[in-house]
């Protein structure tokens, strides 16, 4: 998904009132700008961080500038929740997802008692599938919710009650920052949205994590990302560690000590 303009840099000053946030302009300025994005955008809205802006087409519009992405860390991250529906579609459309390829595609579609984005038909097979936007980074894990969140629940419900009707159900995670290596669903932020998940998968839900590149130019998304759910077991001495405070490395998980060659842990290196 490329930029239809040039966007403009900024420094945020503070986000408030959830959907607004004060930049200031390279010449000084001050501005209010929209805020698309209901999280707490956790570690994403420091004051002093670098961020991007757009400009709207409605000059009507009350704000008329839109925070687009932030830098943390020395990446850039996508905080517009507006335009993760359409990355998504984006990459089904150019056959990047296996399974999702060739099918015929309807947003926003009722379901029970709430709209889930998107309802995939080919002959007589229906896939439901639910996007979310993923900013939330810890270590080099990718987690979501970044706040309590009752709707991705029901969500999830949908979708639970959508393979209850034989239908195949997708929550799909969009991770819009490059410095992850997989993802885990955030249990101490939202603990009942993260049983609610392992038990959707236990009906059959199945979750996709896809990362994508942000630049101030365009946002791709390029390659899925594994799932640890819950403590995984060190690849190298075996101890039970947290997802977000391993790291994948050569196709090993490992504890930050069996990362550094002396084995602080007390293992033997396997």
């Amino acid at each position: 998904m490329r930029f239809d303009q040039t966007l403009i840099p900024a420094t945020l000053i503070r986000r408030y009132k959830r959907f607004l946030a004060e930049v200031r302009l390279e010449d000084g300025g001050e501005i209010t700008v929209h805020c698309p994005n209901s999280g707490s955008m956790r570690g994403c809205a420091a004051p002093g961080t670098a961020v991007m802006i757009s400009v709207a087409a409605n000059p009507k519009r009350k704000y008329r500038h839109t925070l687009e992405m932030v830098r943390v860390d020395g990446y850039w991250v996508g905080i517009n929740t507006w335009r993760t529906n359409g990355l998504v579609e984006e990459a089904i459309g150019n056959g990047l997802i296996p399974g999702l390829t060739a099918l015929g595609l309807r947003r926003e579609v009722k379901s029970g008692a709430s709209r889930l984005d998107f309802l995939l038909k080919k002959d007589h097979e229906k896939i439901w599938l639910e996007v979310k936007n993923c900013t939330l980074a810890e270590g080099r894990a990718a987690m979501f919710p970044d706040a309590v969140t009752s709707r991705g629940k029901r969500h999830l419900l949908e979708l639970m009650r959508a393979r209850e009707n034989g239908d195949r159900a997708i929550i799909f995670f969009c991770v819009q920052r490059q410095d992850c290596d997989f993802f885990t669903p955030a249990a101490d932020i939202d603990p009942a949205y993260a049983a609610a998940l392992d038990k959707a998968v236990s009906t059959g839900v199945e979750i996709m994590v896809w990362q994508a590149r942000v630049s101030p130019e365009e946002i791709t998304i390029f390659r899925p990302l594994p799932v640890m759910p819950g403590p995984e077991n060190c690849d190298v001495c075996g101890k039970k560690i947290q997802p977000e405070k391993g790291q994948w490395q050569d196709g090993e998980f490992s504890c930050p000590p069996c990362r550094d060659e002396n084995h602080a842990c007390g293992c033997e290196g396997g």
